[in-house]
């Protein structure tokens, strides 16, 4: 960075090419890669680690890319992104295994469902999948109950901390930087060029070419306090809390397994972290309210939690799940996809904002930031 003029620099006003505001993998991913492309950036972040938010507070699943409408940003993001972090994974000997997964039709009725996915899944691009009985699919994962599955062998698993962590070398490693314990105070676009003050310790103001906002739960609700930015296009925030209970024990299954999806997510299924240990979850409760968000697990949703295993699971002991940890997913109003809004929708030159990124956000993080690369370039 450098400073604005001798009267900034004792104000602590400097220039920078390009602000990155949030440290999760997305924000991370988008940071490496304007870094690789030579420019200048800086990564703003409230929290004192990266990753606090809802890189921390997933089920870590590598997707295959199954679910998405055909030509959503999603689909082919996902599909990118996948083969990406997979690459980027081998290359720095990340954790990132393909356990592949099982989903699974509990009644006659939601066997048209799999057969729907599996077509969803060729029009994306995602070409191993694999329709398969319930007799081979309970061969394959005793103890399993289900009338049909569909297996994806690329869906997987994968270590984000230190994922994040090599992102966050590579963006050093390139001259970027991540300032943390930086919290984002005001925003304005001033004669074209957009300004970002933040608080802290070490509170800043920086002038920018060029900011991404990719500030996750709370991307929305920072657009809106943009001085200069037309609130009218902006969408309606939505939030969808995702609680997780943790198996003990053993785990019954060494693939994943999903059930027919439900509205507003993929159902209470079970994944498997990378020590082999399963969790379930997450399920859908709605909030009210936007941020900050209470993450506690009432333990009385288990009663929830049993009845939905126990239709592909019918062996699940009582008393078997503990309360684990609660996501929440971003979404927004009238669409299921995520929204990257550019300065040819809002006509703000070089500001950013990426919308919804919920799930597949991880599995689609390097996916985004090449798309966010582009765009920047393009214009």
């Amino acid at each position: 960075m450098s400073p604005a003029n001798t009267s900034e620099a004792n104000t602590s006003v400097e220039r920078v090419q390009t602000v990155v505001i949030g440290a999760g993998v997305v924000g991370l991913a988008i940071a490496r890669q304007l870094a690789l492309q030579g420019r200048e950036v800086i990564v703003l972040e409230s929290d004192s680690a990266f990753g606090q938010g809802i890189s921390s507070r997933n089920s870590e699943v590598i997707h295959a890319g199954i679910y998405y409408p055909p030509g959503s940003l999603k689909a082919s993001l996902c599909v990118r992104g996948k083969q990406l972090l997979y690459d980027y994974c081998h290359e720095r000997h990340i954790a990132a295994n393909a356990l592949g997964k099982l989903i699974v039709a509990t009644s006659e009725d939601e066997i048209e469902q799999l057969h729907e996915l599996q077509k969803k899944a060729q029009s994306n691009g995602v070409n191993d999948t694999e329709m398969i009985s319930g007799n081979a699919a309970m061969d394959m994962q005793p103890g399993l109950q289900c009338h049909t599955a569909l297996v994806s062998p690329s869906t997987g698993v994968v270590d984000s901390h230190n994922m994040m962590l090599s992102l966050v070398g590579d963006i050093e490693n390139h001259g970027g930087m991540v300032v943390f314990n930086a919290p984002v105070e005001s925003l304005a676009i001033n004669n074209n060029q957009l300004s970002v003050t933040t608080g802290g310790e070490a509170a800043m103001t920086l002038h920018t070419k060029a900011l991404i906002n990719s500030a996750g739960l709370h991307a929305v609700p920072l657009a809106k306090t943009i001085k200069g930015l037309s609130n009218a296009d902006l969408p309606e925030a939505k939030y969808a809390k995702g609680n997780y209970f943790k198996l003990q024990g053993k785990a019954p299954f060494n693939r994943l397994i999903y059930p027919a999806p439900v509205a507003g997510g993929l159902g209470v299924h079970l994944t498997l972290d990378l020590a082999g240990n399963a969790r379930f979850g997450p399920d859908v409760e709605w909030l009210e309210q936007g941020p900050p968000f209470n993450y506690s697990v009432d333990p009385q949703r288990s009663e929830s939690f049993y009845e939905a295993i126990r239709r592909y699971w019918p062996a699940l002991p009582d008393n078997a799940l503990q309360a684990d940890y609660a996501g929440v997913r971003p979404k927004i109003a009238g669409t299921t996809d995520f929204k990257i809004s550019t300065p040819a929708e809002h006509g703000v030159n070089g500001l950013f904002n990426l919308f919804g990124i919920e799930s597949p956000g991880l599995t689609s993080s390097l996916a985004i930031a090449e798309y966010v690369g582009k765009a920047i370039n393009a214009g």
